[in-house]
């Protein structure tokens, strides 16, 4: 580690010693742009972005309000940001994820950085998601989103933007509802239960059939010009969730409702060198009541687990043009709080029994400085990130208070070898420190845990021509103090760990109509052994997967796509800690997007055309989850079966 802050501080020195013009650089993040467009079978965020990143597997976790891993990381591991608001779940079974909080119609774009290489962030460990939703234009427009799928799904979404040069508004709504899908084999959620589960995790005759969910969205905007190259901007989102099911666990979601509000000030063209100043203050809320109500155990007494969360925070950035040099600094100020509680409910009066601590409240309090700096020589382009952190984690009660320090940094560097190729190295360290429910939720909880640090290094190539675009990534990552659950203790611990593999995208134009579009990702991992354990495989590390896509572009902007999505056997798995052998499995889809006119598109599509049953989740015991009786199998929750849907898009 002190060859590489040795290095960096080169690397500062030598920035300082030409001036030669930047050009941008892209080293370890994907882009995927258009997503309220592009994401047709649901409004989940989860399940748009598996489809479209290599390096992203989707946590199957009900039928929406699904999770996301980069290069097999989640939960703290990597960090989620909306328009600026970092967002956490409340739910410590991971039933409403960060990116669960948003939905696929209010987004422009979400860059998906893989490695620990964003210093403007609390936590970005392993990779994070930057989520930008629609901006309000000047111009009057609207549309409206229909869409319809198997197993009764329902969506309607409806934005509208408009205004003048000194103000600009814009506002969207979301609804979407579900009946429970069915796999392969015909089974709905409840029926995959009666499978896998214990009796008292079945659910009751009277809540067989209910929907899996219900979800209602909504956001509003306003960006007010208050003098020149100054801009106020005020956002609020609202997120309500009812009735989500959640199969493979034995709780569900009695409601989900969360709030996001930012304020943020805006000034350009300070002066001639100092290009921009940004304040943003913004607040984030989660109420999440899950229980056994529809479940048999909850026959006569229902348990209900109440968790609530918020996060404030305030972040400054200014932005310097020296010369050849493009330097920001910032400061970066966070308070997280989440609390739990459990109680029993009586079905027949109503009456709720007292209630216990499930998780005590607890303040998670950051303050940071950061700063990156980018330089070009010639061909060269980089890049030096640095942030350091103090953080006090600090419960009620008797559990131990706990500080951590922690700097960050990172050096990105491309070149390119002419206008076609290029090639790019990472070298990068950041740490994230345990979170309220690793260090105290009872009784898993590990007071004693330490921060983790992850030091990696990312090496790739791209190449870029009018015939085809390719491009491939290796990484290797060295975690220390990893906070992993073992299962044989019970309790979350501390263990050093390697995580290493890669990823390719690519994309073949045969002709103008005709396109081919690929991509595949290989991840393996590797632990020290935990406590009572002897295995050395590392949890969610899901095994090859890949796909290939051929389009066929019949008129502007008409395309008819056939996708085949394919993964290996999953045979390198952490049984000592839940995981099991998952069997490899190939599916297929096809949809055609018709363009009708300007105004009006539709799409119509068929996923999983053959109707296979598989399951692309594995079963690690950081998530509860269910059992047959006298039986250590845990329930593996299937996928999806054939799955017809159709979207209808205008625009005004």
């Amino acid at each position: 580690m002190n060859k590489m802050i040795s290095l960096s501080l080169l690397t500062i020195s030598a920035l300082y010693s030409a001036e030669i013009k930047l050009s941008p650089i892209d080293v370890e993040a994907t882009i995927m742009t258009d997503v309220a467009h592009k994401a047709q079978t649901s409004a989940d965020v989860a399940q748009a972005l598996s489809d479209a990143v290599p390096s992203i597997d989707m946590s199957r976790r009900s039928g929406i309000a699904n999770d996301v891993l980069i290069r097999g990381q989640k939960r703290d591991n990597i960090s989620v940001e909306v328009d600026g608001t970092k967002v956490c779940g409340a739910c410590p079974n991971r039933m409403d994820p960060p990116i669960s909080h948003i939905v696929t119609n209010q987004i422009q774009t979400i860059e998906v950085i893989e490695g620990p290489y964003d210093v403007e962030n609390f936590g970005t460990l392993s990779g994070g998601l930057k989520i930008t939703t629609k901006k309000p234009t000047e111009k009057e427009q609207a549309e409206i989103n229909v869409g319809f799928g198997s197993f009764g799904y329902q969506k309607f979404g409806a934005s509208a933007s408009g205004g003048t040069d000194r103000i600009r508004v814009s506002a969207s709504v979301s609804t979407e509802s579900s009946e429970q899908y069915k796999d392969g084999d015909g089974n709905t959620l409840a029926q995959q239960v009666d499978i896998g589960g214990a009796p008292g995790n079945k659910y009751q005759d009277k809540y067989r059939d209910i929907d899996a969910y219900s979800k209602k969205s909504a956001m509003a905007k306003a960006y007010i010009k208050t003098f020149q190259d100054q801009e106020l901007r005020l956002s609020v989102a609202a997120n309500r969730s009812t009735g989500v099911l959640y199969a493979n666990t034995p709780m569900d979601a009695a409601y989900d409702d969360s709030n996001i509000y930012s304020i943020e000030y805006n000034i350009d063209n300070v002066s001639d060198a100092y290009k921009n100043i940004n304040l943003q203050y913004y607040h984030s809320d989660v109420d999440h009541p899950m229980d056994t109500k529809y479940r048999v155990a909850g026959t006569l007494n229902y348990m209900t687990n109440h968790l609530k969360t918020s996060m404030d925070g305030i972040k400054l950035k200014n932005s310097f043009d020296l010369s050849s040099y493009q330097l920001l600094v910032g400061l970066d100020a966070s308070q997280r709080m989440w609390e739990g509680e459990k109680y029993k409910t009586n079905t027949l009066t109503g009456m709720q029994m007292p209630s216990i601590v499930s998780l005590p409240h607890t303040e998670t309090t950051n303050q940071a400085i950061f700063a990156t700096l980018e330089k070009s020589y010639g061909a060269l382009d980089l890049e030096f990130g640095a942030r350091y952190d103090y953080t006090k984690v600090k419960p009620d009660g008797a559990y131990k208070s706990n500080d951590y320090t922690a700097f960050s940094a990172n050096l990105m560097s491309t070149y390119n070898i002419n206008k076609e190729n290029i090639i790019f190295l990472g070298i990068g360290q950041a740490s994230r420190v345990p979170d309220a429910r690793e260090l105290y939720i009872v009784p898993q909880g590990n007071e004693n845990l330490e921060q983790v640090t992850n030091q990696e290094v990312d090496l790739g190539y791209e190449i870029n021509n009018a015939m085809f675009k390719f491009k491939v990534k290796a990484f290797y990552s060295m975690l220390n103090d990893y906070i992993y659950y073992n299962d044989t203790t019970s309790t979350f611990q501390n263990v050093d760990a390697v995580v290493y593999g890669g990823e390719l995208s690519a994309s073949i134009f045969a002709t103008d109509a005709l396109s081919i579009d690929m991509g595949a990702s290989y991840k393996r991992g590797s632990k020290d052994p935990l406590i009572g354990q002897t295995g050395k495989n590392m949890a969610d590390m899901a095994p090859l997967r890949g796909n290939i896509a051929a389009n066929y572009e019949y008129m502007p902007n008409s395309t008819a796509t056939l996708e085949v999505v394919a993964s290996d056997t999953w045979d390198k798995y952490d049984g000592e800690n839940g995981e099991q052998e998952i069997d490899a499995w190939t599916i297929v889809n096809a949809k055609v997007t018709h363009a009708v006119n300007k105004q009006f598109d539709f799409t119509f599509g068929i996923n999983n055309i053959f109707d296979e049953t598989y399951a692309q989740s594995n079963t690690y015991a950081d998530l509860v989850l269910v059992s047959a009786s006298g039986t250590s199998d845990i329930m593996l929750l299937n996928e999806p079966g054939r799955y017809v849907y159709t979207n209808l898009d205008f625009k005004f």
